[in-house]
């Protein structure tokens, strides 16, 4: 079949991350990609992408991580000219180095817009070229920073009738749907606990995707939040409704330090508690996988995969613990203006 050409946004290190699982490429070169390691501009340059994916000591080059590949990446652009040409040789397909983001989105079946460690505040700028020349777009965790925004690229994208997705990995990490399978240990789990993603959105919307991998989407009712720093502490309040938690999760992003960026959850019931074990580092590229499968279901059917509603859920779960958290009081996502 055909490879789906991909333009890629940002070659910060999820760009170098998905690109790997998506396309061929050089394993040594994604060791070690930098001659002179002081002209780094992303983590990746320094072999952090690689050490997730090739883990066999003695084959540096057997990867270990689930390849999906079907796609080839064929322009590329990037804030930092030299980190967007750094990870164009890295690819086997040697794809162009786009001086515009606009120029990155022509003559592609895919625009992948990446985001590792920012917060979605100029997802709607970057993901606007794209849509309006309709290409089909992933954009990387958050879909954006506030639900304005977040409306703003769904809408732009109804508009011009073209497929969209916006995943985080934790969303689509089966390790969380195999927990969640064991929740009848517990009987009816009545409170949940999610730890991890630190002190930023790109953090935070991760730790809002796995309550939603955990008990899916649409049964999130109000937030209430608080603690030093932003979003630091989350109550999220559910529906009463069959297999939902009656007395909410608590996400807890603001816990200090972490091994390979684990995230951790507990669900409790009147038979006991049950304890998730990490989900990190080494099964994050399980999670990235899936949703490589899910964008490509994307660009073959032109149909989005995933309900607008369920991806516009957790962006306006952040908004209304911004708004919790300024305010002291509990906010309903109604109350924000999203109502499903």
């Amino acid at each position: 079949m055909k490879k789906i050409r991909v333009g890629l946004v940002r070659c910060d290190s999820h760009g170098a991350y998905f690109g790997a699982l998506m396309a061929e490429h050089d394993p040594l070169r994604l060791r070690t990609p930098l001659d002179d390691v002081t002209k780094k501009k992303y983590t990746w340059q320094l072999g952090a992408a690689y050490f997730w994916f090739y883990t066999f000591y003695c084959g540096p080059t057997q990867m270990t991580a689930p390849f999906v590949g079907g796609f080839e990446i064929t322009r590329v652009w990037d804030q930092f000219p030299d980190a967007a040409a750094c990870l164009a040789a890295v690819f086997d397909s040697k794809p162009m180095v786009c001086e515009t983001v606009e120029a990155a989105s022509d003559d592609v079946d895919l625009v992948f817009i990446a985001d590792c460690k920012y917060i979605g505040s100029d997802h709607l700028e970057l993901a606007t070229p794209g849509i309006e020349k309709g290409v089909p777009t992933f954009i990387d965790k958050p879909l954006a920073y506030d639900l304005e925004d977040a409306r703003g690229i769904v809408d732009l994208a109804c508009q011009h009738d073209v497929p969209i997705l916006s995943l985080s990995i934790l969303s689509a990490l089966p390790q969380g749907a195999r927990f969640a399978a064991r929740f009848p240990e517990v009987g009816q789990v009545e409170f949940a606990t999610v730890k991890g993603g630190g002190m930023k959105m790109s953090g935070h919307i991760h730790a809002i995707s796995l309550a939603q991998n955990l008990f899916g989407a649409g049964g999130i009712e109000a937030v209430e939040a608080m603690g030093q720093n932003e979003l630091g502490f989350m109550h999220l309040i559910y529906k009463d409704a069959p297999g939902l938690p009656r007395h909410g999760v608590i996400l807890n992003c603001d816990v200090g330090s972490d091994h390979f960026a684990a995230f951790h959850a507990s669900a409790f019931g009147p038979l006991g508690a049950i304890h998730s074990g990490e989900l990190g580092g080494f099964t994050f590229p399980d999670g990235a996988a899936a949703i490589i499968k899910q964008i490509r279901t994307m660009v073959e059917t032109g149909k989005p995969p995933v309900p607008y509603d369920d991806i516009l859920e957790n962006i306006a779960v952040a908004t209304a613990g911004r708004e919790a958290q300024r305010t002291g009081k509990t906010v309903r996502l109604a109350d924000i203006g999203f109502d499903r």
